[in-house]
């Protein structure tokens, strides 16, 4: 048990003295349908952030899967090649707060745009702190990557090119 508590802490020693803090571990979650510039963005900045950051491709009922799992996945892992802190996983089944629990994380990471991402990610970060005590943690988007969206990302790359 003890062994368990000691490998969810930092040892330090500053002034002769041995200092210990926890280990701040985050969730980043998405469906990551393309892997954007912006998710990018956030997850190389949470890393800054968090002793740990798991990067999770996770499913969402409300948009329809275009790239298999496991692409998005190898997408991630290239977006994560210089972030040695940062873990990359998937759970297409559940909540977010089981994956959560499952793995003793209790930090959600969440880029926002705009307005209209606060107006949506509002309501669940109040659900996940209600159902698991996980708090939410918003990072706000480079404006100059703020208007880009996954669904952006693709609807322009199905356009054939303009021609010259």
């Amino acid at each position: 048990m003890i062994l368990i508590v000691l490998l969810s802490w930092h040892f330090t020693v500053r002034s002769g003295r041995l200092l210990l803090s926890p280990v701040m571990r985050a969730l980043f979650p998405g469906s990551f349908d393309p892997v954007t510039q912006g998710h990018k963005d956030i997850l190389r900045r949470a890393a800054l952030l968090f002793d740990e950051v798991v990067v999770c491709v996770m499913f969402n009922s409300n948009k329809t899967g275009r790239s298999p799992v496991t692409e998005r996945l190898d997408l991630l892992c290239a977006a994560a090649t210089d972030l040695s802190n940062v873990t990359v996983d998937s759970h297409t089944g559940g909540l977010l707060v089981d994956y959560c629990r499952r793995v003793g994380i209790d930090v959600v990471i969440r880029g926002v745009r705009g307005v209209a991402d606060l107006d949506y990610e509002m309501p669940m970060a109040r659900m996940n702190h209600e159902l698991a005590g996980v708090e939410t943690f918003f990072i706000a988007a480079d404006p100059a990557l703020a208007h880009i969206s996954s669904t952006l990302v693709t609807t322009m790359s199905q356009q054939d090119p303009v021609p010259k």
